[in-house]
Parts: C-alpha cells; structure tokens; sequence
C-alpha cells in the first residue's frame, strides 16, 4: 500500500508539472535531457559512486566497535545494493544490505541494523545542517520559499484539529494495548528475543561514540554530502541554459530534492518538480529546470540500476566459498 501511494503521488507530480507545457515544450524538455553532455554525466556518476565508496568506508567503521572488520569490498557492494532495493520498495534497501553484510561477514544482523540507523541519525544531522546554510546564506530568496513550504504545511494541519486529536487518541490506545501485552507476555521466548534484538540495535546505535577516529569519522560524513552537493554543481555544465549557475543553486537544489527523494518512490516525479521549482528562483525557464531535475534523477536512477544488480552478483559470487564454510 505504501508502495502504490508513493508511486501514486509520484506519476500525480509529474502530471502536475507538465500539465501546462505544450507538445512543444514536452518535447524541448526531452531533448535536453537526451543532449546533455555525455562528458560531464559521467564525471557526476563518478563523484555519486566515489560517496557511496566513503559512506560504506564510514559505515565500516561503525561496525568495527562492535569487534568485527568486513572487508571494505563487501561493505561497498552491499552500500550500492541497499541503494537499488531502496528504489524498488520504500526500506527494502535498508534491511536488504544490512542482512547481505551479515550473512557473508557473519555478523549479527541486529548490530548492523543499529548501525544504519546511527547512519540515518547522521544523515538527518547534515540534512538539518544543509538546510541552515541553504537559508542563512540566502535568506530573502529561498528562505521566502521555505516559508511558503512550511507555512502550507502548517494551515492544513490547523485545519483539522479533530484529526490530529484523533491521531494523538490512537497512538495513546496503541501505547496502553502494547503496555498491557507487554506486562502479561514478558517472560515468553518471543519477548525476550525481541528484547535482544532491540539489545542488539542499541549495541550498533552507540558504536557512534565508540569509533577510534572520529576526526576522519565527521570528515568522511561531511564529504559524503559534500560530494552530493558537487555532483549538482559539475551537472549544470551539461545543459547549456544552467552553466552560469553555481554553488549556491546546488545547495538549494541538495536541500529541497533531499526531501523530494523522501516523499514519493525513488523521488520519482517529487525530484524533478522540487527541481523545477527551485531553479525558478533563480532565473531559469520552467522547461530548463524540469529538464534538468530529469537529468539528475535518471544519473542517480540509471547508475544505482546498472550497479545494483552487478553489486549483488559479486556479492554472491566472491562470498561464495566463505558462505560455504
């Protein structure tokens, strides 16, 4: 259900940003995304693989806490394999590499999954951390725009008090129901498996504070986003109306595509109209800036594709005999 309502919202957003355009400019948009610059695409798949190859070197060393050291291969392909799985089903890539890493280094899936979400912890940090220079560096034009945003937000929900005291009336049910099943079933063996499953998570979620170097630790983190950012900042050089563009379009474009890629499956049809949208603020035609939210997207979507399925491969293939044994 998650699944078809995410896609759903999806195909809804490319409709809503097309609905105006002529055949004409459909067409436009079609080319420059088949005439962009091979020369510069593949500079940009490079910089996305190179941040995948440092975010699983980090994610390795958040295992290493734990007393295991998978090897930097392995961490890789499953990185790159959890990506793929992430655009087939919403998670599946999450769980997928977690129990990949775990089956062919034989470490606990539990610790593992603690680790990723230490990972996600992270992430949300510089996501918050991108957002502050986006608007503070830009205050009058994207901070307008994020305003807008929020202030959207913000009177949908003070529209319908009945539904949030509804909302807040379950989750309190939900707690006092799963209190209650606790206290009559704590001492059953699935109760207890699932206190050591959670005992494992926590075991993952505080090798954060157990890592020996952490200087290269945050320097890893901040070149993961780093890379993301630059991967828009060389991509503009592939059509010709965004060249002019620079730094500061990119970090907008990081910030609001970000939570595109949240909002609807693999960002589809959410990233392209945050793109759009966001390159208007900065002078762009609406066909350049639908083209070029297009463009980024099938670099990322194409690459994790092509990757992910070989990604697999490799794992099964090179972890055979250790599987084995």
């Amino acid at each position: 259900m998650q699944f078809i309502i995410f896609l759903s919202l999806g195909i809804f957003l490319i409709w809503f940003s097309t609905k105006s355009f002529t055949a004409n400019e459909i067409n436009k948009v079609k080319q420059l995304v088949f005439n962009a610059k091979p020369i510069i695409i593949v500079p940009c798949i490079l910089i996305l693989v190179l941040s995948h190859y440092i975010r699983a070197i980090r994610w390795k060393m958040l295992i290493k806490p734990l007393g295991k050291s998978p090897g930097t291969l392995n961490v890789f392909l499953a990185v790159l394999t959890g990506f793929f799985f992430n655009l087939l089903f919403p998670r599946l890539g999450e769980v997928m590499k977690c129990t990949l890493l775990g089956k062919y280094e034989k470490i606990p899936v539990d610790n593992l999954i603690g680790t990723m979400v230490a990972e996600r912890v992270l992430d949300l940090i510089c996501l918050v951390l991108v957002i502050f220079l986006a608007i503070s560096t830009q205050i009058d034009l994207v901070g307008g725009y994020a305003k807008e945003l929020f202030d959207q937000i913000l009177s949908k929900l003070n529209a319908s008090p009945t539904a949030i005291l509804l909302m807040v009336m379950i989750f309190i049910s939900l707690a006092v129901i799963f209190y209650v099943i606790y206290i009559k079933t704590r001492h059953s063996s699935f109760i207890i498996k699932i206190k050591n499953w959670m005992k494992g998570i926590v075991e993952g979620l505080v090798s954060v504070r157990q890592v020996e170097n952490k200087p290269m630790f945050i320097f890893y983190t901040l070149a993961i986003w780093f890379l993301y950012l630059a991967s828009i900042r060389v991509g503009f050089y592939a059509m010709q109306d965004l060249v002019h563009l620079g730094w500061v379009p990119s970090l907008s474009i990081l910030t609001f595509g970000s939570f595109a890629m949240i909002a609807t499956q693999g960002g589809i049809g959410a990233y392209q109209f945050a793109v759009q949208k966001t390159l208007l603020l900065y002078g762009a035609k609406e066909v350049s800036g639908l083209a070029f939210g297009w463009l980024l997207w099938s670099v990322q979507t194409v690459m994790l594709f092509i990757t992910g399925p070989i990604s697999l491969i490799l794992l099964f293939t090179l972890n055979k005999k250790s599987v084995k044994s």
